[in-house]
């Protein structure tokens, strides 16, 4: 990139409070982190924001949870928008802390349900208890670096405009050929 191009992270940048309001309306974060072998294993997964921290619920036996515990690296996506007047996201490189506290994880189930489901939702239930069958734990994603970037913000939307011109000023006939 020469001097003066400019990511959009650095033109519309997303930060503080209207980042922190994006993540905790988005559904979906892309996790990539590091197998054994070297390899990247990447899948979108559910999250919840709390006090300003990113949570992931995560089933034991999950691949992700495996290189998290071997402390490996990863990072993260959280993105939308299908036209560049839509798009925003932040990329975020950190790693991830176990939840040790029981309270907490259940406030965080708490919030899963709020945020994926709704009372008499058909599939509540069966997530619930293949949670606890699973052995779902929260881990914390601890950002080392957070990039948010925000189009939207710099993007004027196509709008019908209606204007009222003078009496006088009508449709000139066209100078003939």
């Amino acid at each position: 990139m020469a001097s003066t191009d400019y990511a959009p992270s650095q033109m519309m940048p997303l930060k503080g409070d209207k980042r922190w309001a994006y993540l905790s309306r988005a559904k979906t974060i892309r996790f990539a982190s590091a197998n054994e072998d070297g390899s990247i294993y990447l899948s979108p997964l559910w999250f919840v924001v709390k006090d300003r921290k990113i949570y992931i619920p995560v089933d034991a036996g999950s691949r992700h949870g495996k290189n998290w515990e071997a402390g490996r690296p990863t990072s993260a996506l959280v993105d939308s928008g299908d036209e560049y007047a839509t798009v925003a996201g932040v990329r975020i490189l950190g790693r991830m802390a176990k939840v040790a506290d029981e309270k907490l994880a259940d406030q965080l189930q708490d919030l899963v349900f709020e945020k994926y489901f709704y009372v008499g939702h058909p599939f509540a239930e069966n997530y619930l208890e293949f949670g606890e069958f699973a052995g779902r734990t929260y881990y914390e994603l601890v950002p080392d670096k957070m990039i948010g970037w925000d189009m939207r913000e710099n993007t004027s939307l196509a709008m019908p405009e209606a204007r009222v011109l003078p009496a006088h000023v009508g449709d000139r006939p066209l100078p003939s050929a």
